[in-house]
């Protein structure tokens, strides 16, 4: 594909497409924040709960457009959701963040579930990137404070998926229904090791940079397998292996995540490790994940495809990831694979009626309407930031 064409598709998604759906359909003005739930008939509810993860993701993608193309409603709609979180999710008897709260911010589900607290450290540092502000940075720091000093398991290293409200030991880990209660997870460590990374752009910490470094070496040595370059899923404490299954949209995320958190962590040695295992992750994605229509598949496991559906964000993930793997070996066949995804998003995942992208489309091709178009879930985090890291790479190419 042509870089200029590419270019300005992308463009025109972001800043025509996606950015202003998110604008126009999902702020919540009679209570505030954001709406916690839009369906893909564009029925909103506005009772719907409103989860931490949603309302992180819009302030990292809305501050993150923001430093891209400095427009007053991408800073406000930003603006917004820093201080929803701040007055509705903060909590301010024992520090850290609801993982959710009704449609009026009262707490529905208080425990502190560690990917929800990584993404604010992300979204906050990103925002302190956009805005300067102190208080977003100081908050930051405090949150990245209080995952050290509760979530960081000493003895084994890493970090537990979740705690109670006041930081104390419980059985109930799972980051939603999908997922296993196991003590740790893929998932949660790879957006720890993206909030640090983003973190550590605005706080040359010498105590992050020891967590940054660390937990780099920890996915390298315990979370990737080395025999098949996929992540493994689910561990107990002690790293032991709890899932066979394969996440195709992670593996190729992960693999562009782990080098820029290598390179921002500016380690030579540490990075080469990183780019030769970032490459490999995505060969493996290349051989097995990709259907013949460009798109990758959700799931597998050793005896197969386990989730034929070709959700939104693995696409999107998937186009960032083929690309970084092009960028870093020049290998023509994985600027195709990139330039692949981003054909079949448009083909298949931009909902040109009512904006923003489907959920995903099954086997057959359709789209998943029963699936919702807003939720705790779907964001504008994965496509927003897609559309961003290739706009970047591309005017490098």
């Amino acid at each position: 594909m042509d870089k200029s064409i590419w270019m300005k598709q992308l463009r025109q998604e972001l800043q025509h497409h996606i950015l202003p759906f998110w604008i126009d359909h999902t702020i919540d003005p009679e209570h505030g924040g954001f709406i916690g739930y839009i369906d893909q008939q564009m029925k909103a509810d506005p009772l719907a709960d409103k989860g931490l993860v949603l309302n992180a993701r819009i302030l990292w993608t809305f501050a993150s457009a923001y430093r891209f193309s400095p427009q007053t409603e991408y800073v406000q709609t930003a603006q917004r959701a820093y201080t929803y979180l701040m007055e509705h999710f903060l909590d301010r008897e024992y520090g850290g963040l609801f993982w959710m709260v009704d449609y009026q911010g009262k707490p529905t589900q208080d425990k502190k579930q560690i990917y929800g607290q990584a993404f604010v450290i992300y979204a906050l540092a990103e925002y302190v990137l956009a805005s300067s502000s102190q208080d977003a940075l100081d908050m930051a720091i405090e949150i990245y404070h209080l995952l050290e000093k509760h979530s960081y398991d000493p003895v084994h290293q890493g970090y537990i998926e979740a705690l109670s409200r006041d930081w104390k030991q419980t059985d109930n880990f799972s980051l939603s229904d999908k997922d296993l209660n196991e003590m740790k997870s893929m998932n949660t460590h790879l957006h720890i090791l993206e909030a640090y990374t983003n973190l550590y752009r605005v706080w040359k910490s010498p105590e992050l940079q020891q967590s940054l470094s660390e937990l780099i070496k920890i996915t390298l040595e315990h979370i990737i397998d080395p025999q098949t370059a996929h992540f493994r899923l689910f561990f107990d404490e002690a790293w032991q292996i709890k899932s066979s299954h394969i996440s195709y949209g992670h593996d190729i995320e992960g693999s562009w995540l782990l080098v820029e958190a290598a390179e921002t962590l500016g380690d030579p040695a540490l990075l080469a490790r990183v780019k030769h295992t970032a490459v490999a992750m995505a060969q493996a994605v290349y051989q097995e994940g990709i259907d013949q229509d460009g798109g990758i598949w959700n799931e597998a496991d050793q005896t197969g495809l386990t989730d034929q559906n070709k959700d939104w964000w693995p696409q999107a993930e998937a186009m960032v990831g083929f690309y970084n793997a092009y960028q870093l070996t020049g290998e023509q066949k994985y600027r195709e694979a990139a330039a692949s995804s981003w054909s079949f998003i448009q083909q298949y995942l931009i909902d040109r009626k009512h904006g923003e992208w489907f959920w995903g489309i099954g086997p057959d091709g359709q789209p998943l309407t029963s699936e919702p178009k807003v939720s705790s879930w779907k964001c504008p985090y994965h496509n927003g930031r897609a559309c961003l890291e290739m706009l970047i790479r591309l005017e490098l190419e």
